[in-house]
């Protein structure tokens, strides 16, 4: 049987060109999944494809990568299917598992995608340290000003005035209060505020 996995990293992207794909392969069952590519996220539709496979079946997918997010992540998925007598087979790369040489290629291409992932994060770390250099910070931006926290410590030290109020005069989500003062979380819940 021929089952097929779809997976987009994000909301924005869409299964449409995968999942058609997949049918015109002739899987019977698709799964889909829209999800991050941070690694270790779960991926619940894998799991299920992964539980639904039986010996003699074949997984098949857009593309290779869609197994996993590091070299490791599909080499381990593979071999996994190997070992359960499950084939796999990428219709992008046209690499086929069944095969010596579809395994070779799924090694190889593995390692192309890891090489160019971390040549990425290379090149990112690389501008962020030049940004860093040049004096420009990353993150987002401050949402109160050192005026601001100096109110806020003010009123904290008054006691007379709960939590929320502070946080609504400075403008902030009682969230964003307890990130600058995390110290009043103590006050707030030692005795009720209102």
């Amino acid at each position: 049987m021929l089952i097929g996995y779809a997976r987009v990293s994000t909301e924005d992207q869409n299964l449409d060109l995968q999942r058609d794909a997949l049918k015109a392969a002739g899987c019977t069952r698709i799964f889909e999944e829209k999800e991050s590519g941070r690694a270790g996220t779960k991926r619940p539709a894998l799991e299920a494809a992964l539980d639904f496979l039986r010996t003699e079946d074949q997984l098949v997918v857009w593309k290779i990568d869609r197994l996993g997010r590091s070299l490791r992540e599909m080499l381990d998925t593979a071999h996994m299917l190997q070992e359960r007598g499950v084939k796999l087979r990428s219709l992008t790369e046209q690499v086929d598992t069944e095969t010596a040489t579809g395994r070779m290629m799924f090694n190889f291409l593995g390692t192309i995608a890891e090489y160019f992932l971390d040549l990425n994060r290379e090149r990112t770390h690389a501008g962020l340290k030049a940004a860093l250099a040049r004096g420009r910070k990353g993150g987002r931006p401050r949402r109160l000003s050192d005026a601001d926290l100096a109110a806020g410590r003010a009123m904290i030290d008054a006691g007379t005035i709960p939590i929320a109020e502070i946080a609504k005069r400075l403008g902030v989500s009682a969230r964003t209060f307890y990130t600058y003062f995390p110290q009043a979380r103590a006050r707030s819940q030692a005795r009720p505020e209102g």
